[in-house]
């Protein structure tokens, strides 16, 4: 379904925006995290990325237009879908503007009764799919002085968990969710403003009035961005940074010029800064080793014998939204299991022949994601997923790594497996897996797979079965390896076997193209030479 895309609060003072260049043009395809267009506020230009995939199919601002935050920017859809319903008679237009007007008249009669200089920051919108967010972490506290740039709080969302910018300098002078707690997106946050400024009432008034005062908190955050700041100028070069990037950058003292950015069209991210080395980021990530799976280390509570006891754990956003999307899954798809059994002797000596090689690292997950990865291109109906009204095949392949984290599960996501080496495989597993235990994936990485791989492995697992990652069709459970007895040309010898286990969507999958393709997984498992064909 066509996706309507409208003017974004880039600023905490912005009412409307000028669009100063569209980098996509209507027909063409756009990925989750592309630039759409350049957007001039009423204090920089910024890049504005999309949170969708699919085709431009319209555009409602042209370049040099100026219209009001959430008027109609563009729609994002299947190529030709009808989307005439969305531009009937100027209704998105003219509605987004009344809407606008009247928030912004309505606003202004909030910001007549406010103390000079007092803003109001609101919960932000940290993705596309938030409605609650849960402050994880207070870096301020009540009476801190704050600078526009300072990180305020660590939020947490349905995908991540992310620092969260100030936008204005003053004092903290009311917290509005306290650590642990959850709120809706545009729930009062914090009050800033200048040092003893009397500001009772002014939280209530918002909660009964419901209306944004000044402004809500720009939606923006580490390098998950809506839009990033405007290019940083060193030695006369035009540089793109994450706010979050140029403040780690200046506290490390390090030359943004000498970054190589990660970001789309090169953006420096908060990450990258991180990860700089004079000497060689190479060198370093060379040296990166898979990361243990993490143990409980929580000392036991004491309970008398013959006494009972429980205690009571509250669910955070990740968990809360990780039980609604599994029930979502397990009782809208028709599951079913499709098991193989895989002989992994010469998968294991063909590792111990690529590890032999300086500076490369490729796990057995590595080789079972490329294999499934070229499996998927051979078996497209796969790699689909279903709509009431059509399904859907992909014809590029992102696989999602399911990863094991201290609140729960999250999958990062291989962009275009099909196209990777095994060590580039490799590399970016253990990159995604790394920041995802320390919760520094924005969601972006955590978005438009086509497919799931979950190994249960290295915790001695030998078969089990997973629930789909919707809106995949099917998600691949990969087993330990097991050494025993097997039958070889009639005779009974020691080998190495793995089981695999595929769960499907009925819906798309039938069980002979399920059954088909993991038969191609195996050969491809079972004979690693031929994944170089």
């Amino acid at each position: 379904m066509a996706k309507v895309i409208t003017m974004p609060r880039l600023s905490d003072t912005m009412t409307e925006g000028t669009v100063a260049t569209w980098l996509k043009k209507v027909g063409d395809k756009v990925n989750e995290g592309d630039i759409l267009a350049e957007i001039e506020t009423d204090k920089a230009t910024m890049e504005f990325e999309s949170f969708n995939s699919g085709t431009l199919l319209h555009i409602g601002i042209p370049e040099g237009g100026v219209a009001p935050v959430d008027s109609l920017l563009a729609i994002i859809g299947k190529e030709g879908e009808d989307i005439s319903a969305l531009l009937s008679p100027k209704t998105a237009a003219s509605t987004s503007t009344e809407t606008t007007t009247t928030e912004t008249a309505t606003t202004n009669n909030h910001q007549s009764v406010l103390p000079k200089g007092v803003v109001v920051v609101t919960m932000p919108r940290l993705s596309d799919t938030m409605t609650d967010g849960t402050v994880a972490t207070w870096l301020k506290k009540i009476g801190d002085k704050v600078s526009e740039g300072d990180i305020l709080a660590e939020i947490e969302t349905d995908k991540a968990t992310m620092e969260f910018e100030s936008f204005q300098s003053g004092t903290l002078l009311y917290i509005g969710v306290h650590e642990g707690e959850s709120a809706p997106v545009d729930s009062v946050l914090a009050i800033i403003g200048p040092e003893g400024t009397a500001i009772s009432g002014i939280a209530e008034n918002y909660k009964k009035g419901g209306t944004p005062v000044l402004a809500s908190a720009k939606e923006e955050v580490a390098t998950t961005t809506v839009a990033e700041t405007p290019a940083t100028i060193i030695s006369n070069e035009r540089i793109f940074a994450s706010p979050l990037a140029k403040k780690i950058a200046e506290e490390k003292g390090i030359n943004l010029s000498q970054i190589n950015g990660s970001g789309e069209n090169g953006r420096i991210t908060k990450t990258d800064v991180e990860n700089f080395s004079p000497s060689s980021v190479q060198n370093t990530h060379a040296s990166e080793s898979q990361q243990a799976p993490r143990t409980e280390t929580t000392t036991p509570i004491f309970v008398p014998s013959g006494q009972t006891f429980s205690e009571e754990i509250k669910n955070s956003q990740m968990r809360k939204i990780i039980a609604k999307r599994l029930a979502e899954s397990l009782f809208t798809a028709p599951h079913y299991n499709l098991t193989i059994e895989v002989t992994m002797d010469d998968a294991m000596k063909s590792r111990a022949i690529i590890n032999s090689v300086p500076d490369t690292k490729v796990s057995f997950n590595d080789m079972v994601i490329k294999a499934c990865a070229m499996a998927l291109k051979k078996h497209l109906k796969v790699n689909s997923q279903w709509s009431e009204d059509a399904i859907t095949i992909n014809h590029h392949v992102n696989i999602g790594v399911a990863v094991a984290v201290e609140d729960g599960l999250v999958v990062p996501v291989l962009k275009f497996t099909d196209q990777m080496s095994l060590s580039q495989i490799g590399t970016s597993v253990r990159d995604l897996a790394s920041r995802a235990k320390n919760k520094k994936l924005g969601p972006a990485e955590m978005e438009g797979s086509t497919f799931t791989v979950s190994n249960l492995g290295m915790f001695g697992i030998t078969e089990f079965n997973s629930i789909i990652n919707q809106p995949n069709s099917a998600i691949l459970s990969v087993g330990a390896i097991v050494e025993k007895p097997v039958v070889k040309n009639g005779q009974i010898v020691v080998g190495n076997t793995m089981m695999l286990s595929l769960a499907c969507d009925h819906r798309t999958i039938d069980g002979a193209t399920g059954a088909q393709f993991l038969q191609t997984l195996k050969q491809y498992i079972e004979k690693p030479v031929t994944m170089l064909a």
